[in-house]
């Protein structure tokens, strides 16, 4: 037990604690600290009941980097990827290489060479330590070019047979569709996958990547993807891809016995339906209403209501017809939902059109009146002009403008083609056509099957915000690398759409968005103090950040306090 003693030095009392054992049977100080002038000792027992007053803090990404690590972790992800693509000597595995990646893009979408500044930000320095320097752009390419896009596909056969075995995946229907992507790449650039074709963004003035995606579903899964040309038609691709899946139907065979594909329009062909037909996969589509004008011809007065409260409003005929060389059922529906949706739609492309054809009408008039100086519009570029304002769908039918020579200029002249909007509007607009070859299957069956589509709907939706999921930025060129761009983005969607699944079982119905937004509030503190006398380092502490109540529902059902900081 130690004991206080004075000494008298200089005038001056200082105190001392001194501890006293007994050696070789004599008393002898074996320690002796000093404790400083009486002054100290009350300002040290004064400061003690006084919080100490933070130097600085660090703040660390936590939620939503645990949520989709403990998804990884569950899936054994990185040791199949390691058991699939080579390892260089240096630096992480490309299975880690490749988390990494997925996660950048789950919920921070950056570039390679910010991937070691948002890796210090984040608890991945706890939970993956490495030198951040391994983190530069060129070791990560350095290992990511390796990758081919043969082991790519193993990869999805493989996971998909984990995916049923440890999430128990329902591949019942499975839904595919393609995108595209739209890059910065310059045209001189010598890429064979960005090609300049229709994009979805409206920004055909780019070179765009095109990627088809089969995703299940039950929350839209990804399970197959492919990444092509951008000036390849979805349905010319459609016919190679369906060869794929014919390879992949035979691994998935032995967990489900009746496959449904389901597509949309933009991917039919007479090749790709042939190869199908060689397959055990069954399918659900649509046909394009004007191809099939007996179809649309078909009178309302022959159809009849769905009665499942999910297709209220809808009613369905029923038929059969040869499409693609084979005798179909064919399903013609109608939505007034999606009548009046139509209808504004078409309304507001007609006064759009018209409003640029009434501008373009009284420029031309400004010419033969004199009120212009330049040279005067030829007839020919005004035609063209006049053509491109009505090219909208439906727009040219219903519209119809004429450019003429007359003494002293060009005169426009446009009118509304009233029959033909009451007849579009009764004959096709509200009508979908779809066919399948389960000809067993009840009309709402059939129905709910390709409105399901809106599962890979959702997934490109998800790809394409910046924010979350996003595809953007790509800073890459060459056909490798945006291959393996491709893959670790379908890796990100894989993370959270199992994520999104995961809490919907459990009662929290949300967002992939909603869902990373409020794990992402969820961040890790390191505190640091000041050092105090006789201290060697700063005192730490660390903690999590306050929590919502959603907030702190999601940290419960997901159990991420497996995560939580320890201080130490």
């Amino acid at each position: 037990m130690p004991s206080l003693t004075a000494k008298q030095i200089d005038g001056h009392t200082y105190y001392y604690a001194r501890y006293c054992q007994r050696v070789d049977g004599k008393p002898k100080i074996v320690r002796q600290v000093y404790l400083g002038k009486i002054e100290d000792l009350v300002a040290s027992t004064e400061q003690a009941h006084i919080p100490p007053q933070p130097l600085e803090t660090q703040v660390a990404s936590c939620g939503d980097i645990a949520a989709l690590w403990d998804i990884a972790e569950r899936l054994d992800l990185v040791p199949l990827l390691d058991s699939l693509f080579p390892k260089r000597h240096q630096g992480l595995s490309c299975g880690q290489y490749l988390l990494l990646a997925a996660l950048n893009r789950a919920v921070a979408p950056t570039s390679k060479v910010h991937l070691a500044d948002w890796y210090r930000r984040t608890i991945l320095t706890s939970l993956l330590p490495v030198d951040p320097a391994l983190l530069s752009s060129q070791n990560f390419w350095n290992h990511m070019d390796l990758i081919t896009s043969d082991q790519i596909l193993q990869f999805e056969r493989q996971m998909t047979e984990r995916l049923i075995q440890r999430f128990q995946l329902d591949l019942r229907a499975l839904v595919y569709d393609g995108t595209n992507f739209f890059t910065y790449i310059n045209t001189r650039t010598p890429s064979q996958l960005p090609q300049r074709g229709h994009n979805k963004q409206k920004r055909g003035d780019l070179r765009q990547v095109n990627l088809g995606l089969l995703v299940s579903t039950d929350f839209h899964i990804p399970l197959f993807h492919r990444v092509y040309a951008g000036n390849v038609h979805d349905s010319v691709e459609f016919r190679s891809i369906t060869e794929d899946l014919a390879t992949h139907y035979r691994d998935l065979v032995q967990s489900c016995d009746h496959i449904t594909l389901i597509f949309d329009k933009g991917n039919n062909s007479a090749e790709a339906f042939q190869t199908l037909t060689d397959t055990p996969f069954h399918f659900v589509g649509s046909l394009v209403p004007t191809q099939h004008p007996d179809l649309l011809a078909v009178p309302r007065r022959r159809f009849r209501a769905l009665s499942t409260p999910r297709l209220e409003g809808v009613e369905v005929y029923r038929t059969e017809k040869k499409v693609f060389g084979e005798t179909r059922t064919v399903l013609i529906t109608f939505n007034q939902n999606l009548l009046d949706g139509q209808l504004q739609g078409l309304t507001a492309s007609l006064n759009k059109a018209r409003r640029k054809l009434r501008d373009l009408q009284q420029q031309l008039s400004r010419w033969r009146q004199g009120k212009v100086k330049g040279k005067a519009p030829a007839l020919e570029p005004v035609r063209k002009q006049v053509q491109a304002i009505c090219s909208g769908q439906f727009v040219k039918t219903i519209l119809k403008a004429e450019v003429c020579a007359v003494r002293k200029g060009l005169e426009l002249t446009y009118s509304t083609n009233q029959a033909a909007l009451e007849r579009l509007s009764r004959v096709q607009l509200g009508k979908t056509i779809l066919f399948t070859d389960n000809a067993d299957w009840l009309d709402e069956d059939i129905v709910l099957a390709y409105r399901s589509q809106y599962h890979i709907e959702n997934a490109f939706r998800q790809m394409k915000n910046p924010h979350f999921l996003g595809w953007s930025p790509m800073y890459h060129w060459t056909d490798s690398k945006i291959q393996v761009h491709a893959f670790y983005c379908v890796l990100a969607l894989l993370l959270t759409s199992l994520l999104q699944r995961e809490l919907a079982r459990q009662g929290e119905e949300l967002s992939v968005c909603r869902i990373l937004e409020e794990l992402g509030g969820i961040q890790e503190t390191l505190i640091v103090y000041p050092r105090r006398q006789g201290q060697r380092q700063h005192t730490t502490a660390t903690c999590l950040t306050r929590m919502s109540p959603l907030q702190s529902r999601l940290f419960s059902l997901l159990d991420l306090k497996r995560y939580a900081p320890q201080s130490p």
